[in-house]
């Protein structure tokens, strides 16, 4: 059967390409080393291309911004300056006009800032608030506000008696990169290490544990290097790096181990008498393909993200594509040149274990769970499907939201100032902006009347002011509402605006053109802009799921299982999180505070990403099933063939995904919890209940059905048939 493999497999790709490298392992080597570093130099000398505000406009409120940058009133950031009493005093109030003054005059002199305002009083406590207006793009103001901070500790330091703080979404941005950056590396020093436990107990080799990790790490550091390369084409929204490195990791220790697992089996198989070339050819033919396969399947899964015509979506996408496809180069290009030259060690160590990967335990654990599924299949496949449904159900309660402001860190100083801000100056908390292009005349009192509706609002208020463009047809109405952009009250006031005020006012005039934007807007816009495209891209993700699966399978029944078996699998881990994050009893576990809702790009993400990483597992096990049945196994026998070869390469890599993953709940961000924990889960299931369960049932019971339209027919078959009705 070996040397059959060999022969067939000359013609296949990863089959030249490893051979190739294992013939030449030092040229192999040296030649990924080159282009690992020259994919990160380029990068690095090139530069990224961070996205800019126009990038992200999306919905009426997008068309709205567009309007106003033509006019010239872009929306400019606003960072806002706090003078309170120190902590347990009462406020001095002199001292509290000269530290504003001190404000107003440093700030004056900054290049960033286009307006500082006069000292604005807080109508229901004791509280002096200074505003300045940012001439820097939106986008680039998180990054601008580090020497405005410097000046403000100035005066801090120069009027001790009060309170002196900065705040504003600039300000709380950089403070949530920065907290970003930490908890990502708080979550490498605690994955890293448990996954190379993992491989330390499935290899018993410090020196083969070492090499999935290694390769991970050089597959992330050339795939961040071409991100910032393609960045010039699909620009970066600041995400690219945050995936890279969650996928990154899960993806290239998975496909190493696929392929050392397998090269240690044909070479133990072979009782030392296989060269390590020899083996590196069969892992190759086998989990090489494999890997490849499950490779193409989430890059390609991952590209449907691009249908979402959203640039944070893209940059996730490009992000996933990239680190796998660069993942699956490694584990056919360096990996089988670094097993060549660890052969001898492999060898060694595999004389000494014929089966390393196993435990007692795990195989009389393995070995019984095989036997409740062969004795009853049916009753096996109706559980599991009715608990991952049962956990499916809390998703029809979702509540997807866009993640305003006030949902980030409460224990960030920014954010500490921020809630203080808003609880005396409500008016901040949200504006809404209405934008008009018109020549007509009668624009001005349309947008006065306006103006005295929504200050009869309860939800809105009187504090309005109107911005008009130096050649006049442009006008922004910034409307204050003082409610989070989060809240029911705010977004009610915009369905007003947008569906009663507006229709009576400047609906009535002619030749022109308006619509709203603001932060509620944004808030409303967003989340409806992805259920818009939403349908285009599960259809393509299904098409895609089947064509790769029945296509790699020869089976239409295959791809058709892989289909449902990926929404059981997502459902289950979108169930979950809904359940733990839109309510309250898991807040003190996870160090949260719900916000009773989900953030609108986790379960589009979640739905895409998980697709093609349930392609993992599914193909590998489903290659080792093929594999048996086309040596000449009946289809039953080769259910627990693939199962009794897969299941420990299948747990030790679920054992690593789930830890990336869950790492990532213990970060202070909602949506990175929410979207480790959907992650986690959904691994956790897929391998556990998907592939060990549901996936091996749903064969046997279908029998060789499952392969159609291909025919399972062998020598083998016949001869057991026959044997079968002799002793009938």
């Amino acid at each position: 059967m070996a040397a059959r493999s060999n022969d067939d497999s000359m013609t296949n790709l990863p089959v030249r390409v490893a051979r190739w490298s294992a013939h030449h392992p030092w040229h192999a080597i040296a030649g990924w080393l080159v282009f690992v570093a020259v994919c990160l130099g380029a990068g690095i000398a090139v530069g990224n291309n961070s996205a800019v505000t126009a990038d992200y406009r999306v919905g009426e409120a997008g068309r709205a911004e567009a309007i106003a940058a033509d006019g010239g009133l872009q929306r400019r950031p606003v960072e806002h300056v706090l003078i309170t009493a120190p902590v347990g005093g009462v406020l001095n109030e002199r001292a509290a006009d000269s530290a504003a003054q001190d404000v107003i005059d440093r700030m004056s002199s900054q290049a960033m800032v286009a307006d500082v305002s006069d000292p604005i009083p807080a109508s229901n406590s004791p509280a002096l608030r200074v505003d300045l207006t940012l001439d820097v793009e939106e986008r680039e103001a998180s990054a601008a506000v580090a020497n405005l901070h410097i000046e403000i500790e100035a005066v801090q330091d120069a009027h001790p008696e009060v309170l002196v703080q900065q705040t504003g979404r600039a300000s709380i941005g950089q403070a949530v990169e920065q907290q970003r950056g930490q908890d990502i590396t708080q979550a490498e020093l605690i994955t890293l290490p448990i996954t190379l436990i993992t491989l330390l107990l499935v290899f018993r080799s410090l020196s083969l544990a070492l090499v999935p990790v290694v390769l991970a790490l050089s597959s992330i550091a050339a795939s961040v290097g071409l991100s910032m390369l393609v960045s010039h084409i699909v620009p970066d929204a600041g995400v690219g790096t945050n995936v890279i490195l969650l996928i990154g990791l899960a993806v290239g220790v998975d496909y190493s181990l696929f392929y050392l697992k397998r090269e240690r089996e044909e070479r133990a198989r072979a009782g030392g008498s296989l060269s390590a070339t020899a083996a590196v050819d069969l892992a190759a033919a086998t989990s090489g393909r494999a890997v490849v396969l499950s490779g193409v399947a989430v890059a390609v899964s991952s590209a449907t993200l691009y249908f979402v015509g959203d640039v944070i979506f893209s940059s996730l996408a490009t992000g996933a594509v990239l680190v796998t496809l660069v993942a699956v180069a490694s584990s056919i290009t360096v990996l089988p040149a670094t097993l060549a030259k660890l052969g001898a060690i492999a060898e060694h160590r595999t004389s000494r274990r014929r089966k390393p990967m196993r435990t007692p335990k795990a195989n009389r654990l393995s070995a019984a769970l095989m036997r409740f599924v062969g004795q009853c299949p049916a009753l096996t496949l109706s559980v599991a499907t009715l608990a991952m449904l049962s956990l499916s159900a809390p998703v029809l309660g979702m509540k997807i939201t866009d993640m305003g402001v006030e949902t980030h860190p409460p224990d960030l100083p920014a954010m500490q100032t921020y809630e203080r801000l808003t609880t005396a100056y409500p008016e901040v908390r949200a504006i809404h902006q209405v934008v008009v292009h018109s020549d007509d005349p009668a624009t001005a009192t349309a947008l006065a009347e306006l103006k005295a509706m929504t200050a009869d609002d309860p939800a809105m208020g009187e504090s309005s002011t109107l911005r008009v463009s130096a050649d006049g047809r442009t006008r922004v109405l910034d409307i204050a509402v003082p409610h989070f952009v989060g809240e029911q009250t705010a977004r009610d006031s915009l369905q007003r605006l947008r569906e009663e005020y507006l229709p009576l006012t400047l609906g009535q005039l002619d030749r022109v053109e308006y619509a709203v934007s603001g932060d509620v807007a944004r808030n409303v816009d967003y989340p409806q802009h992805q259920q818009e495209r939403l349908p285009w891209v599960v259809g393509a993700l299904l098409l895609v799921t089947f064509g790769i699966t029945a296509w790699a399978f020869r089976s239409v029944v295959l791809g058709a299982i892989g289909v449902v078996l990926n929404l059981l699998s997502v459902g289950a881990a979108m169930g979950v999180m809904t359940w733990v994050f839109q309510e309250k009893w898991a807040e003190g576990l996870l160090d949260f505070t719900s916000t009773g809702s989900i953030g609108s790009r986790v379960p589009l993400f979640l739905f895409v990403i998980l697709f093609g990483l349930s392609m993992d597992y599914q193909v590998f096990l489903i290659s080792r099933i093929r594999e048996a049945a086309t040596d000449g196994m009946s289809t039953r026998e080769a259910v627990f063939d693939g199962m009794r070869n897969s299941t420990s390469v299948i747990t030790s890599a679920a054992i690593v995904m789930v830890t990336v993953f869950a790492a990532f709940v213990a970060v202070h961000l909602i949506e990175m919890k929410q979207t480790g924990l959907g992650l986690a889960v959904a691994v956790l299931l897929d391998a556990f209940i998907i592939r060990t369960l549901i996936l091996p049932s749903l064969m046997l019971l279908l029998g060789d059905r499952v392969w159609w339209p291909t025919r399972m027919q062998s020598p083998r078959d016949s001869a057991a048939s026959m044997q079968s009705a002799t002793l009938g």
